[in-house]
């Protein structure tokens, strides 16, 4: 008997060590590529593009008109085969809301496919940029991401890592220690992994309201990768280092406010389903935090055992996301650019910044303050348009904070109103201006000391 206990106990470590080491470094473990510092994953999901790249626009349509075919299907006659299927349910029975944007979705798609409509739907700035360029980047990250998420996930690693670091992420950003992952994993790879495990951690019990709301838009950075080329783009790559260590500083101070304040503040700490992973970080007193952490994470790996399950996960992730998020990001992100690209929205918008940036002593404030906005339609915007400002200063503060908002339409926002996370437009929209607020005097002290 003793024999087969530890004979249980050595396997199930090793279906904690083997799993979770594998999943560290596909998602987590920085590679030289090309030239570049990137994640396996990345890399992956770089070959895929790289090959299909003329083929993905027709995949992301057609899964576009799946999902709403599923969607208008059940709305009308709500057959067995998706009413009994917990999944299928849960992807196809959604709000008029939802329904109504999965449909915008699809047209827009269609007419950027084929160039039909107006131009200014289907330009290479609006839906064209989406559908050309974003979503075939989404399809395949989803595809690795979605299909290996469960190797972070259900294998005891976020056990393990979580109760060892919740004495310094609950009373700094008010979070499980587990959150830790996902801001790594979004910050080697990419902000969409991080929606994406914050939105399985969530359905699946592991945060409260509060707690997925407050990782999905704060801790859901962009990668380093990325922000090598948003600093590129306004020419100043040779400040790559200065301008990240600005853009983890501005970050963290916004880490550490943003949650104390409404709307994140007023999210209740209650559950999306209640089970056993609730306050599962709670250490007894007569464990230390490494004993606790791995008992939990060896007892969580035991528990998964079935090759099938991590398929079956593994696909259920992907679909989910193919399917009921791709439809969110291109309407919420194709509105949002046309409004950027031909009306003077964001310019009116901007406005209330120019006595700001002029008071920070910004040169330029006039053209920089339309930049500070214009990154909720998508965070690339702002450089592109900062590219054309004279000074280094501005250009470098313009950089900074299109990087720390970290909440725009055409990507991050788009999968947070697409997932489970409980966010709405409005809290976007106060979220991505508080960031903007608390960052950009932080950006703009270390700029005049950089200039």
């Amino acid at each position: 008997m003793i024999s087969t206990n530890r004979r249980d106990s050595s396997r199930s470590l090793f279906l904690f060590l083997i799993p979770s080491f594998l999943g560290i470094l596909l998602f987590m473990t920085p590679i030289s590529y090309h030239g570049e510092i990137t994640i396996p994953i990345a890399i992956l999901s770089n070959l895929l593009l790289d090959t299909f790249a003329d083929l993905f626009p027709f995949i992301v349509t057609a899964l576009m008109g799946i999902c709403v075919l599923g969607t208008v299907v059940n709305m009308i006659w709500k057959p067995a085969f998706i009413s009994t299927q917990t999944f299928a349910k849960n992807l196809f029975n959604v709000s008029p809301l939802w329904i109504g944007l999965r449909i915008l979705g699809l047209i827009f798609a269609i007419s950027s496919l084929f160039q039909l409509g107006p131009e200014w739907i289907w330009s290479e700035d609006t839906g064209g940029l989406l559908l050309y360029d974003l979503l075939p980047i989404l399809f395949s990250v989803f595809l690795f991401a979605g299909m290996f998420l469960p190797l972070l996930l259900d294998f005891g690693l976020l056990e393990f890592v979580g109760t060892l670091l919740s004495k310094v992420m609950r009373p700094i950003f008010t979070l499980p220690g587990r959150s830790s992952i996902d801001c790594i994993a979004s910050w080697l790879g990419d902000g969409t992994i991080g929606v994406l495990l914050t939105s399985r951690q969530y359905e699946e019990g592991y945060y409260t309201k509060r707690e997925a709301a407050v990782i999905g838009t704060t801790f859901s950075a962009v990668s380093i990768t990325f922000s090598l080329v948003v600093i590129s783009q306004v020419n100043l790559g040779h400040l790559f280092v200065p301008f990240y260590l600005t853009v983890t500083l501005a970050g963290i101070v916004a880490g550490i406010i943003i949650p104390r304040i409404p709307p994140l503040s007023n999210k209740h700490n209650s559950y999306f389903k209640t089970n056993d992973y609730n306050n599962i970080e709670e250490i007894p007193g007569n464990y230390t935090p490494f004993q606790w952490g791995l008992e939990q994470a060896v007892s969580k790996a035991g528990k998964n055992t079935s090759p099938s399950q991590f398929f079956r996960s593994g696909v259920e992730n992907v679909l989910d996301m193919w399917l009921g998020v791709t439809p969110i990001v291109m309407a919420m992100g194709t509105l949002a650019l046309i409004i950027a690209e031909f009306t003077p929205v964001f310019q009116w918008l901007g406005l209330p910044f120019v006595p700001i940036l002029e008071l920070l002593q910004v040169p330029e404030a006039a053209f920089a303050s339309q930049t500070l906005v214009v990154g909720f339609a998508d965070m690339f915007l702002p450089a592109v348009i900062g590219s054309r400002i004279e000074s280094e200063l501005t250009r470098f503060v313009v950089a900074c904070v299109s990087v720390t908002q970290l909440i725009y339409m055409s990507e991050v926002g788009g999968l947070l109103l697409g997932s489970k996370i409980p966010v709405s437009f409005k809290e976007l929209v106060i979220i991505f201006i508080e960031r903007t607020l608390i960052t950009l005097p932080i950006i703009v002290l270390v700029a005049h000391i950089i200039f």
